[in-house]
């Protein structure tokens, strides 16, 4: 086996561990993630990268995700892993339409104060109304040289 091959092994385990230890503060809210759960997401998440044409290094936005929106009352333990999971998509599309403009901290606050209060737990409210007026809005503040425009 190849060291990355290797490297990248031993950081899914460490990823998977770290997930699954969020269980430890999303119980108080009712949420709670199996280990499959949390190999279902670390699948999804390899997807969405690769759909976005990302590459990203270390735990990934999986951990903040989840302690950012595990307070949210649209998210329920029927519907915890499916959230979490189109949320992280979105979160990675969204990464690319603002050009990469907006830190993670900075798009997980937005999303979820769009989440609660725009879209009112609606996912394809908040992925095609709420952050592309957003998205929009950081495009246009970022100025992009002549060349681009005309290509």
């Amino acid at each position: 086996m190849k060291k990355f091959d290797m490297s990248q092994l031993i950081n899914q385990g460490t990823t998977l561990e770290k997930i699954v230890e969020c269980n430890l503060y999303t119980k108080g809210f009712g949420l709670v993630l199996s280990r499959e759960d949390a190999k279902v997401l670390m699948m999804d998440r390899t997807n969405s990268l690769r759909q976005q044409g990302r590459i990203e290094f270390g735990e990934g936005i999986l951990p903040k995700l989840i302690f950012t929106f595990c307070d949210s009352g649209y998210i329920y333990q029927d519907n915890y892993v499916e959230v979490i999971g189109r949320l992280q998509d979105i979160f990675y599309l969204y990464k690319n339409e603002a050009l990469d403009e907006w830190t993670d901290d900075e798009l997980l606050e937005v999303m979820k104060k769009q989440f609660e209060e725009e879209a009112r737990g609606d996912l394809d409210f908040l992925e095609d109304t709420c952050l592309e007026a957003y998205a929009r809005k950081m495009r246009e503040l970022v100025e992009i040289p002549l060349e681009e425009k005309e290509i």
